[in-house]
């Protein structure tokens, strides 16, 4: 079992994705200091990852001279829905606005998961290749495979667990379940719940309108621990799979 990025998700080639994790990160207009902090753990396991990119920060060089991460795009079309026209005057300009940051994407996943089957159309005409908008949990019992849409040219690329979610809920499973889930494990982060360890949302919402490093959480279980926690145990799963024996 290893890491692996979006962009190398073949449908027609299961072991491209099957007992693969997949890290993704939502940058959510992190600051730089927000966005190093994920940087550098990556950085020193040498971890595979795919961030999805809101804003212009000079990290995006770093970042692209690091072959382990793929820069993908997160468009937010909630400014367009509720009339404000800042990133574009309709859906398509929004998405040339976040191409013009990442001209090399070929990965998207918009802000709130806004979609509709023209956006999708869209996304695969402005050559746009993985779309991940569609998030269904490990409760939902559902064997999540990536599959073609738009004539063949949009992967649609499910994925069953995203940490701000994990902190609303009342059923937090063990990470075992998640890493022996058959299907593709594709996690989904935000930066700022890694850099504050978020345990509940009312942190974080605390944190976004008063930024104070009083609000990291160092006593209890939170998103960095389980990011962590997901390192290790899929390293440990790794070493038990290279050093099987097969009869």
């Amino acid at each position: 079992m290893e890491f692996e990025k979006i962009q190398n998700i073949n449908v027609e080639k299961e072991s491209s994705w099957k007992d693969k994790i997949f890290l993704t990160f939502d940058v959510e207009w992190a600051t730089d200091e927000v966005l190093s902090y994920t940087l550098d753990i990556l950085q020193e396991k040498n971890i595979k990852a795919t961030f999805f990119c809101t804003h212009q920060t000079s990290l995006l060089d770093k970042m692209r001279e690091n072959p382990n991460i793929e820069l993908g795009i997160h468009p937010n079309f909630n400014f367009l829905l509720n009339g404000d026209f800042r990133y574009g005057k309709n859906y398509k300009e929004v998405i040339e606005y976040y191409l013009k940051i990442v001209p090399e994407a070929v990965s998207v996943r918009s802000h709130s998961l806004t979609q509709n089957s023209s956006i999708l159309q869209a996304f695969s005409d402005f050559g746009l290749k993985y779309d991940c908008n569609l998030f269904i949990p490990l409760n939902g019992h559902i064997e999540n495979k990536p599959f073609y849409c738009c004539n063949n040219k949009l992967i649609r690329v499910p994925y069953f667990w995203e940490d701000d979610v994990y902190c609303s809920s009342n059923e937090k499973p063990d990470i075992n379940e998640y890493i022996s889930y058959i299907g593709p494990k594709i996690f989904d982060f935000h930066p700022i719940h890694i850099f504050l360890n978020t345990e509940n949302l009312s942190q974080y919402e605390k944190y976004k309108h008063f930024p104070s490093e009083s609000y990291i959480n160092k006593n209890r279980i939170g998103i960095k621990n389980f990011f962590q926690d997901l390192i290790k145990e899929t390293n440990e799963h790794s070493d038990n799979w290279t050093n099987r024996n097969f009869v």
